[in-house]
């Protein structure tokens, strides 16, 4: 088995005026969702992410503070999974729960460095 991040993009639900009864029904899905993935012992690990970044980049260091929203698309959390491989994941992938909104699921295989 392999490690992968599952890497969700897509419109910060704040953006989207979302009312608080949508927004409770959204966080349903995605309970309903990571339980699956729990009950099945696939979760390694995983969190939403806030939408405001800091960025430190450069030889100087230069950092910008502000939320990085471009495209009103933003990297709202993550999961670490394992899998047989990457097909095995985007299998996963299919309950992710804002595809409706227009989401996206960026899969990457963890790289594991032999020492």
């Amino acid at each position: 088995m392999k490690d992968f991040m599952m890497i969700f993009i897509g419109a910060d639900y704040q953006e989207l005026g979302l009312s608080p009864e949508q927004l409770q029904e959204r966080m349903g899905k995605w309970f309903v969702w990571n339980e699956k993935m729990m009950a099945q012992g696939i979760v390694k690990g995983g969190d939403a992410l806030v939408p405001h970044v800091r960025r430190v980049s450069g030889p100087k260091r230069t950092v910008t503070d502000a939320p990085l929203i471009e495209g009103k698309e933003l990297i709202g959390g993550y999961y670490i999974v394992q899998a047989k491989d990457a097909d095995a994941v985007v299998k996963i992938a299919e309950d992710y729960p804002d595809y409706d909104l227009n989401g996206t699921v960026e899969i990457r295989e963890v790289m594991v460095f032999e020492q």
